[in-house]
């Protein structure tokens, strides 16, 4: 097994006959997955996602990949293949496509569908569209994309096998082995094995439940724990999920016909996405049962359909637990089915959200209490199913966080897989007569979507925002006289965000004065200088003082 390498010079040409893989998202994290296929001068990204920010990244609205590594060669993409229609494979496309608009999309019907709004919304007309389906073969210059049918909690989810005179590389999106699928399309392992036999050179899986053993318990098994949240609840049931859980709204829409509920749809995403869904024959809603306002049944037959399940501040549920959305205020008695996992990362926010959901007297079902949800992603056992049947020459994990990549190497290895590949965001991976190998790295880092701003938010601004919320802030205030060199007013404290009044900086006025005075007079007149000098004093009196390491904003004036 290949394992990270923590420096990498930039990778060499790539020779004529190689194919070269660079993954610009989605490896050492669950979101923002992109893939670029580079051979013969020509580029095919599959997928272009985003994450969403944890706590540490104050103010940002979306994570993207960074197309830094290929932006002077827009030109050479011919392609963007979609796996399947979730954010963290789809939501950067609008993003991508303002670098070069005429992009062609390839994916799925309801991914296309779920791609559409969001160019509508970006202004983005000129990208085609080219629809596909299991068992299509489509050439996208040097690169024949055949597309082969997963399984995963999202309709129509492709895997996609890229072939070039190179080799062929399988990548298999997100998927799972679900035997018993709500929509009866199963992973076509036929097609694999037929892979297999003929010759998978770079084998791409899905690594996000290689810690788990066993299998992923089928989508059908939790239809009797939703429906018991249903037969128990004598009030109005919440139901938060993923907008795009198309199979986990069909089964609430069920259960809600079958008690003689009425559905209602909030939060923007969930409406638009399961409008959708429901035009193309995806969601099966009987006759009555989904209305458009929430209050269309008295409580006890009223049934909400929200998003939020992973604790966003922004979204439906939690304005719920905070007591601040427009149109729904929670009762005492109210049941909450929060109908996801926990995406890693997001844990503390989903706690609270739940915490406040308690709090306001809702009963809270979820996966940590009862068997309201199970994952869309392959578990051990049906990885080492899937290595053992298309038996790659070479591996490469995709789509995890770092111990998740491991795992899945592991699994791998032990089916003896001759060579595993453990890459990071940027590694440069060749695959030259038959043998992947890593030949360097790009620069690639996060791109922030704050606002309307795209990449201009930098880590140092990011830290400079961390240290604000946490630590407060002290700015000082002092004017000099540029003739005499004397201070003429000042030093001013003042502070936010900090337990001490302003007061409290009265012990370490005259150290700023005196270190200013000896500055000056040992010939510093440059403000910036000064500045430096009452940043010292400040950080260092604070530090010792206060025990913290508030943000200091010094500003010397000279009159």
């Amino acid at each position: 097994m290949s394992h990270m390498h923590t420096e990498l010079s930039a990778p060499g040409p790539l020779a004529p006959d190689a194919l070269r893989v660079i993954p610009l998202g989605g490896l050492g994290e669950i979101g923002r997955n992109m893939t670029v296929f580079e051979f013969g001068g020509k580029l095919l990204i599959v997928d272009c996602g985003v994450l969403f920010p944890e706590e540490n990244h104050p103010g940002v609205d979306l994570i993207l990949p960074d197309f830094g590594p290929i932006r002077d060669r827009m030109d050479d993409v011919v392609g963007i293949v979609l796996t399947h229609g979730h954010e963290d494979h789809i939501g950067g496309v609008p993003f991508l496509l303002r670098e070069r608009g005429n992009i062609p999309i390839i994916g799925s019907k309801l991914t296309l569908a779920f791609v559409a709004p969001k160019l509508k919304e970006h202004r983005l007309k000129d990208a085609p569209k080219h629809e596909v389906s299991e068992g299509d073969v489509l050439d996208l210059g040097p690169f024949s994309c055949e597309f082969v049918a997963v399984n995963h909690s999202i309709p129509d989810a492709l895997a996609v096998a890229i072939t070039t005179p190179a080799g062929v590389a399988l990548h298999t999106g997100d998927f799972k082995m679900d035997q018993l699928p709500l929509d009866d399309r199963i992973t076509d392992l036929r097609a694999f094995a037929r892979l297999g036999e003929a010759g998978v050179d770079l084998f791409l899986t899905d690594s996000t439940n290689a810690e788990v053993p066993g299998f992923t318990v089928p989508e059908r098994s939790i239809t009797p724990a939703i429906d018991a949240v249903f037969a128990t609840s004598n009030q109005r049931i919440i139901v938060a999920s993923f907008a795009s859980h198309i199979h986990r709204v069909q089964q609430v829409i069920d259960a809600a016909a079958k008690h003689g509920r009425k559905v209602a749809y909030v939060g923007r995403s969930m409406v638009r996405n399961m409008q959708i869904a429901r035009e193309l024959g995806y969601l099966h809603v009987p006759d009555g049962v989904v209305v458009d306002k929430i209050d269309a049944a008295p409580p006890n037959k009223m049934v909400l359909m929200s998003t939020g399940s992973q604790g966003e501040p922004m979204a439906a549920l939690s304005r719920m637990a905070n007591n601040s959305h427009q149109q729904v205020s929670l009762q005492p008695g109210d049941t909450v089915l929060m109908a996801s996992s926990l995406i890693p990362g997001n844990e503390n926010a989903i706690y609270r959200v739940i915490d406040g959901l308690t709090k306001l007297g809702a009963r809270v079902v979820h996966k940590g209490n009862a068997l309201v949800h199970v994952s869309g992603h392959a578990s051990a056992g049906e990885l080492l199913y899937c290595y053992n049947i298309v038996q790659p020459t070479n591996v490469l994990p995709v789509h995890g966080e770092i111990r998740h990549l491991h795992a899945n190497g592991a699994l791998a290895t032990q089916t003896g897989v001759p060579n595993v590949l453990l890459a990071e965001d940027g590694y440069v991976i060749d695959l030259h007569e038959g043998h992947a190998s890593i030949v360097g790295a790009v620069d690639c880092g996060y791109v922030y979507v704050d606002g309307s701003s795209v990449g201009e938010i930098t880590d140092s601004e990011l830290k400079d925002r961390r240290i604000l919320r946490d630590e407060g802030f002290i700015s000082i205030v002092t004017v000099i006289d540029s003739t005499t060199g004397k201070i003429i007013t000042g030093p001013e404290v003042h502070a936010r965000g900090l337990a001490e009044d302003d007061s409290a900086f009265d012990e370490v006025k005259p150290r700023l004065a005196e270190a200013l005075e000896q500055a000056l007079a040992d010939g510093t007149h440059d403000t910036k200088a000064l500045q430096q000098v009452v940043r010292r004093v400040v950080g260092s009196w604070a530090g010792r003082k206060l025990r913290r390491r508030p943000m200091i904003i010094p500003i010397v004036l000279q009159a």
